[in-house]
């Protein structure tokens, strides 16, 4: 879906060397960095990957947890990222 609506995107693997709690899937939309954390559907993000979420946030990313068939969602947050409007955070965690 990403690769349809012509999204840069990259899924980071740290195999143990990079930074561990980053989102699933990082995305570049209209300039504005987007990121993705993907769990299965009733899963919750763990502490080290709402703080990675948080700080993407304060740096003036957009980041959000969403479940692994919720494509629609993430193509709603893009038409907004598109649209200039950032969306509303979803997450209940926070």
């Amino acid at each position: 879906m990403l690769k349809a609506e012509g999204v840069y995107y990259f899924f980071p693997a740290t195999y143990g060397m990079g930074r561990s709690g980053v989102p699933d899937i990082v995305c570049c939309v209209s300039g504005k960095f987007f990121a993705i954390e993907c769990k299965a559907e009733g899963g919750k993000p763990t502490p080290l990957q709402l703080n990675e979420i948080a700080a993407i946030r304060k740096s003036g990313g957009i980041a959000t947890v969403t479940s692994t068939n919720a494509a629609e969602q993430v193509r709603g947050f893009i038409k907004l990222i598109r649209g200039g409007i950032k969306p509303l955070e979803i997450d209940s965690e926070e």
